[in-house]
């Protein structure tokens, strides 16, 4: 760190919130990730043909959502999770409205595209049909469309995330979505911080939320992503950088996050978890094997935080569990890190939480925070044997941290990549 930097400045991170598959709140998430828990399952249901996906369990938005229930009826699952985890974020940061003015309060979500079912269209289709039951497509524009609900659209706009949240705490700074599905939430982090160092706002909530298990969005994936086939083992299905892999499960879930400038949330006597210490950010093709874009966003992210190879308490790895997709990450960290990525301890997630857009990035985001406080890094579950071609150093049992610092990767499928680096306090 350079001498003379005026740590008052910094950008920290004061309250984080988390909605799962494996446990809804702080306590609950960071005991089933010690504990190796799994949240993937078989279903049966919405499709003739079985598909594994880990879905969030027991989640009651009334609890955490009282002031805005009325909303309820436009916000699918996954804006319901990005509501809640903003809610459980501000609790703990212990933030009351006496604590800021609104027009200082921004807010900041990634999410990708929100699901919809075809049921919330059976009456449109069933206007664009004959007595005899032909399909006219014709319909659809002249007529059918009117039997579509008012509010429908709002359950499918990425940026209603936001607005919920923005409602829900009368926060009237700026506002913004990131969609860029699985990098959403570590991009959101980027945006609020430099909202923070402009003055634009003394606090933003950020996080990201998505849900992927809805039947239609499970046969979208198929045709382009790389699900497991293991359906006998639904809890060892998703397998990340090990040797017999073959391919990511659905899932869901969000978390939040709340940030503000050091000098703010000490006036406030607010508990830190870490200090945002750098950022970073990447594209490349979506056929490159390379991960240039994953290169050039770890590069910049740790170059900018000032820290050293061996400074490096873990690494948060994206770990989609494809049989590609794992040995372009490893490479791309082998490329930044050099010899010395033989002594970072790296962890990957997706085998307990599986693949939640936009709420995968934010879960694992939350993870590292835990694992700071906690001076612990979470197993990854389903190692058995690690690729040879994926040269990381993961382990199957929890593991002590060693540096109170952590790198959170992100990829997306069309090759967008993003990092974050922070520091625990």
């Amino acid at each position: 760190m350079p001498t003379g930097r005026d740590t008052s400045q910094s950008v920290v991170i004061t309250g984080v919130g988390v909605v799962s598959p494996i446990g809804i709140g702080n306590d609950p998430f960071w005991q089933s990730l010690v504990a190796g828990k799994s949240g993937v399952e078989l279903i049966a249901e919405g499709t003739e043909t079985p598909r594994l996906a880990a879905r969030v369990k027991d989640f009651d938005p009334n609890q955490l959502l009282a002031r805005r229930r009325k909303f309820l009826k436009v916000m699918p699952p996954a804006i319901q999770f990005g509501t809640a985890a903003a809610t459980l974020a501000m609790r703990e940061a212990g933030l009351a409205r006496r604590d800021i003015p609104p027009e200082r309060l921004g807010v900041v979500f990634g999410a990708g595209r929100l699901s919809t079912t075809p049921q919330e269209l059976s009456n449109v289709l069933a206007a664009c049909r004959t007595e005899a039951g032909e399909f006219i497509a014709a319909k659809w524009g002249h007529t059918a469309t009117d039997e579509i609900a008012p509010l429908w659209l709002l359950r499918q706009l990425p940026n209603m995330p936001a607005s919920h949240v923005s409602i829900e705490f009368d926060a009237r700074g700026p506002s913004n979505t990131i969609t860029s599905r699985d990098c959403g939430a570590l991009l959101s982090i980027g945006e609020a911080v430099n909202m923070i160092e402009r003055d634009a706002a003394d606090c933003v909530i950020v996080g990201g939320c998505g849900s992927l298990v809805a039947p239609l969005d499970w046969l979208k994936l198929q045709l382009f992503d790389e699900l497991s086939q293991s359906f006998d083992d639904p809890a060892g299905a998703c397998r990340p950088f090990d040797q017999d892999r073959d391919g990511t499960v659905v899932g869901e879930g969000a978390a939040a996050f709340v940030l503000e400038r050091r000098s703010h949330a000490t006036k406030r006597g607010a508990t830190v978890f870490a200090e945002v210490l750098g950022i970073g950010s990447g594209c490349d093709p979506m056929d490159s094997l390379t991960g240039r874009g994953m290169i050039h966003a770890v590069s910049a992210a740790t170059r900018s935080s000032n820290l050293r190879a061996d400074e490096i308490g873990h690494i948060n790895t994206h770990g989609h569990g494809g049989r590609n997709t794992d040995c372009t990450e490893a490479r791309a960290l082998a490329t930044v890190f050099g010899e010395a990525l033989n002594r970072i301890p790296c962890v990957a997630l997706k085998g307990s939480l599986g693949t939640a857009d936009a709420g995968s990035g934010a879960m694992e985001l939350a993870s590292s925070l835990l694992a700071l406080r906690e001076r612990t890094i979470p197993p990854t579950r389903n190692l058995r044997h690690v690729d040879s071609k994926c040269p990381l150093q993961l382990s199957a049992d929890a593991q002590p941290s060693t540096h109170p610092t952590a790198v959170v990767v992100s990829r997306t499928s069309a090759g967008q990549s993003a990092a974050v680096v922070i520091r625990g306090e």
